[in-house]
């Protein structure tokens, strides 16, 4: 098996292959059963994708093939190699024995073909196009003119190495089966493209490509007292940052850039509440169901901090039960919004309309509270 073969594919082919129970994988990689359940279950339900499931038929067979001894029978069919000096030596023909699959490919290879074809998937109305009677797969490329242009071609035990990554998802099955880039490849290409960029500037000892490839580095304009200036700042590490840059069917953000600056705001005011030499502020009292009426605003702190608490307190009132814990879990605490809706128990794929009707009603506040050209500290 390939190093690089991720651990989900191995406790599928232990399972289906080996015949090793759940709990026997679950206690060997010291995972709990139903989590080895999930993943067995996952692989099971992937066989309709060609590039996966040829992928596994490889991997199975290459699992469950034993060496045999001289004089034994194969299960394909093939006598082993006896010598012609033996006395159980018997001229029996041997069926031609078909080439071998080439194998799935290498650590080093995978990351050469990765930087070259993961970059051409990244492209926008890019596809890797598939058939299964093909030894070559082919990224193709959509423009919006109409256009379609062959971008670079794969062999296929690349793409099926792909596919086993989770690099790649199946879009459409057929004749030609489609496939794009998931966010796991994006992440790997980026992740491969700063190493690359690190070890050009000497500076591969300082590598963190697992935690560059979550930062989404942008601009943006902050006043000073020396005038404007553009800034550069991680726009993945906010949780609103990342709803801001998506996009509904109509083709507008689904946050505008008011409501982003209006959750920014929330959360400067958030951060420079916790500085000081002490801090005594519990803001699990503004969640639903906790006092919201204990709260002091003098405290003993520094005047910037107390300020900045009376602001946050201001504005969660504002909002109420319901709005405010939404803004308070994904503003200032950067939790995220699926997570938020577990903990308070909403329905599946709310926590984003609401997230959004409470930022409508925090920009209205500091609207009405602060103006335009209210207090912002960044």
């Amino acid at each position: 098996m390939p190093d690089w073969l991720p651990e989900r594919v191995r406790l599928y082919l232990g399972h289906t292959e080996e015949g090793k129970s759940l709990r026997a994988l679950a206690r060997d990689r010291g995972l709990h059963a139903s989590t080895v359940l999930r993943q067995v279950r996952r692989y099971e339900g992937r066989r309709d994708d060609p590039l996966m499931d040829s992928a596994l038929d490889r991997l199975s067979h290459a699992a469950r093939r034993p060496e045999f001894p001289a004089g034994s029978e194969d299960p394909t069919g093939m006598t082993a190699h006896i010598s012609p000096r033996s006395p159980s030596f018997q001229a029996v023909p041997r069926p031609v024995k078909a080439p071998a699959a080439p194998s799935l490919p290498d650590e080093t290879r995978l990351r050469e073909e990765g930087r070259r074809i993961l970059r051409r998937l990244a492209e926008p109305g890019a596809v890797l196009a598939f058939a299964s009677d093909m030894e070559k797969a082919v990224v193709l490329r959509e423009f919006p003119d109409g256009r379609a242009a062959k971008t670079a071609v794969l062999d296929r035990e690349i793409a099926q190495a792909f596919c086993l990554k989770d690099w790649i998802s199946c879009r459409k099955t057929g004749r030609i089966s489609t496939y794009e880039i998931t966010q796991g490849g994006r992440a790997a290409l980026k992740r491969m493209m700063d190493e690359d960029g690190r070890a050009a500037g000497g500076m591969a000892e300082a590598a963190q490509p697992f935690a560059d490839q979550h930062r989404i580095w942008g601009e943006r304009e902050v006043a000073d007292e020396e005038g404007p200036r553009r800034t550069r700042y991680n726009l993945a590490e906010s949780p609103v940052a990342v709803l801001g840059r998506r996009r509904e069917k109509n083709g507008q953000f689904f946050l505008s850039a008011d409501l982003v600056e209006a959750a920014e705001r929330l959360r400067e005011d958030f951060e420079l509440a916790q500085m000081g030499p002490r801090v005594a502020q519990n803001w699990e009292k503004f969640l639903t169901g906790g006092d919201r009426g204990g709260f002091r605003a003098n405290s003993g702190l520094a005047e910037g901090p107390g300020r900045a608490r009376d602001r946050v307190a201001a504005a969660l009132r504002d909002l109420g039960p319901g709005l405010g814990d939404i803004a308070l879990r994904v503003c200032c605490f950067l939790e995220g919004v699926e997570s938020a809706e577990r903990r308070m128990g909403w329905a599946a794929r709310s926590g984003k309309i609401v997230l959004r009707i409470a930022l409508l009603r925090l920009r209205r506040h500091y609207d009405e509270t602060y103006g335009r050209s209210g207090p912002l500290i960044g």
